[in-house]
């Protein structure tokens, strides 16, 4: 930890070391001629500092200076003191006071002033101070290296502020309360889809557990233990609960069946609460350590942080993939736009599905523990990491970040001066430029439209524009589903079960601005005479028969119908609304039909299984008056002839 004695002790071996150089070249002030009992005193503190007992220490400290104002020392000390308290600015003030006092005297305590400096983001200012150190001729080889690699993260924060101005950016973490945060420690937070249940570790005397918070009525709930087995008198650690609230992810240390020291470690959900742990298995797991673990939206990926062989170095950030089986892949190493020869931990990617933050203390930073941002390019790819910026990385560790779906509420373990005790979970409003995609979400329930019973299904998601699919889920046994949707596309919604026809619909989220949330239960129609579904992904250029490109992942689906089902015959029924002329109407509708089996037919399938037929307006399901009401009666059916 930054704020231990050690650090002291380093600090006050370097004032000890250049205390000879200095004094021969003091303008005035002669640490020999202090007051006496000032200076007996300013030694009480000392040792009190160097064995951690900072508040005594500036008890004796502030007695020492009302028995000698003008004694330098005890400025330089105290500022020292604040700043291993990470009270930068009651730092800055000591260190200026005593260098107005002896500018002379105090200039060789330049490189511990300009990191407290750096601590309250005046980092041009620190540079500059840094720079005037390293000018003095009679520095050691530690001293330099310590302040040029000082001056190295002070330049990255200068040009860092002058690529991401603030643009009156405010950082300012919020304590959750005290129905989350107590005198013991609170740390890795994790959230579901709607952002109204809260995850987190607690630790009582060595003890780590999880515990969960609901949000009622813009307040937390008074957290209680989570439910069930999956909380033991082992160490649960670092957790993440699934965007549905169904399956929990986590790391197990030390457990008796576990393959090395930090192992993961799965729990799900039950009406009785949350099952006992289960190991995650060799393919994910090995002797060494993992931990941290990330569920993508759809649980399709998992990544966590370990230090395994094959990695660049220390602590990498690795990725496993869900198989159709239910098991784990090998898992594969997140490439060098991620990890580097330090340590990266911590990953969490966000609902959006794209966006991977995670620390380390390998990329360019502010000179310990970062937080970053990786951008998904495809399945393989990602953007170089993005430190997210000063304030909210800083010039101490910083640990884990997770985002809700509205991209901007990030939440985060600190010790800041409000805490409750040690380590408490904070909010704060992410800046603009480092957020990931806002993410709606498509939740509901798909069951036999006959039988009301759920139905296992899958159920897949795909860009409209690009045709690329985006997400493919598995329901529960209920037939239970939930799909995120990153805001600034247009998607393709399908859910297929064999002996059913399938069901198509489309989400519209090109305004960014959007706040809808989607619940759609499906009722899915068995396959048999009279079925009929609505072909929601079937476009056409205005007023034309042209089937629009955007068009061929849902006729591929129909392809498949019919391909599973070798002695379904089907009709297609091509509908509009009532603007224009009838004859106009009819024709229109009945050429989209034709266009459709057309494409069918090209795809293989015989004639003799397809039909089709124009309406014109002459069956509208919706009011023509509006015109979200034309545009549900401009629609092309499917409808089963025999099976």
């Amino acid at each position: 930890m930054k704020n231990s004695p050690f650090y002291f002790r380093l600090f006050f071996s370097f004032l000890l070391f250049n205390f000879s150089f200095l004094i021969t070249r003091a303008q005035w002030y002669d640490p020999e001629k202090v007051n006496k009992q000032a200076g007996e005193i300013y030694g009480q503190a000392i040792e009190e500092a160097t064995d951690g007992k900072y508040a005594e220490a500036i008890r004796h400290l502030n007695e020492a200076l009302m028995l000698d104002p003008k004694f330098v020392d005890v400025f330089l000390s105290r500022s020292n003191v604040y700043a291993v308290l990470k009270n930068y600015e009651a730092s800055v003030t000591d260190f200026e006071t005593a260098m107005k006092m002896d500018p002379v005297y105090s200039k060789t305590y330049l490189l511990p002033y300009s990191i407290s400096l750096a601590g309250v983001g005046k980092f041009q200012q620190a540079l500059d101070a840094v720079n005037e150190f390293l000018t003095n001729p009679k520095l050691n080889q530690q001293s330099i290296k310590a302040a040029g690699y000082r001056k190295s993260v002070y330049e990255f924060a200068v040009a860092y502020e002058k690529k991401h101005p603030a643009n009156n950016y405010v950082f300012a973490p919020q304590n959750l309360g005290s129905n989350i945060n107590t005198a013991d420690l609170e740390y890795f937070p994790s959230l579901t889809i709607d952002g109204k249940k809260m995850i987190f570790n607690r630790r009582i005397n060595n003890d780590e557990d999880f515990y969960e918070s609901d949000l009622v009525n813009g307040v937390w709930s008074n957290a209680k233990p989570l439910g069930g087995k999956v909380n033991t008198n082992l160490n649960e650690g670092a957790q993440n609960i699934s965007q549905d609230g169904q399956l929990l992810v986590f790391t197990g240390c030390n457990y008796p069946e576990g393959e090395g020291s930090c192992d993961l470690y799965y729990s799900v959900r039950t009406n009785t609460g949350w099952s006992e742990a289960h190991n995650l298995g060799t393919s994910v797991n090995t002797e060494f350590w993992e931990s941290s673990p990330s569920l993508s939206p759809d649980k399709k990926d998992l990544y966590f942080s370990s230090n395994r062989p094959g990695g660049f170095g220390g602590k990498d950030i690795w990725v496993t993939h869900r198989l159709q089986n239910g098991k784990w892949s090998v898992p594969e190493n997140m490439g060098e736009a991620v990890n580097t020869s330090g340590d990266e931990g911590c990953p969490f990617m966000h609902a959006d599905n794209r966006s991977l933050y995670f620390n380390s203390n390998g990329h360019a930073g502010y000179g310990m523990t970062d937080l970053y941002v990786s951008r998904k390019v495809n399945d393989s790819s990602w953007t170089m990491a993005e430190n997210l910026g000063y304030p909210i990385n800083t010039i101490d560790d910083e640990g884990s970040l997770i985002i809700a779906a509205d991209a901007k509420t990030a939440y985060y373990a600190s010790d800041k001066s409000d805490s409750k005790g040690g380590l408490d979970l904070y909010t704060f409003q992410l800046r603009e430029d480092v957020r990931p995609l806002k993410t709606l979400w498509v939740k509901g329930k798909v069951y036999d439209k006959k039988t009301k019973a759920g139905l296992p299904s899958a159920v897949e998601l795909s860009d409209v524009k690009t045709r690329n699919p985006v997400s493919k889920i598995q329901t529960d046994e209920d037939g239970n589903y939930l799909l995120t949707l990153p805001v600034g596309k247009e998607y393709g919604f399908n859910v297929n079960r064999k002996g059913y026809l399938f069901y198509s619909d489309n989400f519209s989220l090109l305004d960014t601005n959007s706040d809808s949330i989607f619940t759609v239960d499906i009722p899915l129609q068995p396959i048999e005479a009279g079925a009929s579904i609505v072909l929601k992904n079937i476009f056409f250029e205005t007023k034309k028969y042209d089937l629009k490109p955007e068009s061929t992942v849902e006729l591929n689906k129909v392809v498949m119908l019919l391909n599973e089902n070798p002695k379904l015959r089907i009709q297609i029924d091509g509908h509009t609304d009532n603007v224009g002329q009838d004859k106009d109407n009819l024709l229109l509708s009945k050429n989209r039909a034709e266009t459709v089996v057309n494409y069918l037919a090209g795809k293989g399938i015989s004639l003799q299984r397809l039909n089709y037929k124009g309406f014109g307006a002459s069956k509208p399901v919706a009011d023509n008056s509006t015109e979200k009401g034309k545009s549900l009666n401009r629609r092309t059916e499917l409808s089963v002839i025999s099976n």
